[in-house]
């Protein structure tokens, strides 16, 4: 059952325009579903993918952030998306840079509220 939802979430988070592969990782980094259009080294990737979002959230803590809803890396090439789905889950995205920034954001923060109160 649980594999099943997993699979859902990151069957959505595909169908976003402008994601070229994606990743639902626990907080403490393992990734638990994926689709990547190249091959990567998933161990490293889901743990980085917690650490920077930890590291940013607690950043966001200490100037008093109310909530850090995302974190965005860029490149010339494309842009990694982190954010938090719940307690448990975060979603990491590789986005193309020709995507609409507003339209991944909108849609993956839908996704992500849905992934934290799933589950």
């Amino acid at each position: 059952m649980l594999k099943d939802k997993i699979l859902t979430f990151i069957e959505k988070i595909q169908t976003i325009d402008g994601v070229a592969a994606c990743a639902l990782v626990s907080r403490d980094g393992i990734v638990a579903g994926k689709s990547f259009d190249r091959d990567i080294n998933e161990p490293w990737f889901g743990a980085l993918s917690a650490t920077i979002l930890a590291s940013a959230e607690s950043a966001g803590s200490i100037v008093r952030m109310k909530s850090l809803e995302s974190v965005t890396i860029r490149s010339p090439e494309c842009s990694i998306v982190l954010m938090g789905g719940g307690e448990n889950f975060l979603i990491s995205a590789i986005v193309k840079n020709t995507a609409d920034p507003e339209n991944v954001y909108r849609h993956m923060l839908e996704i992500a509220q849905t992934v934290g109160r799933e589950l």
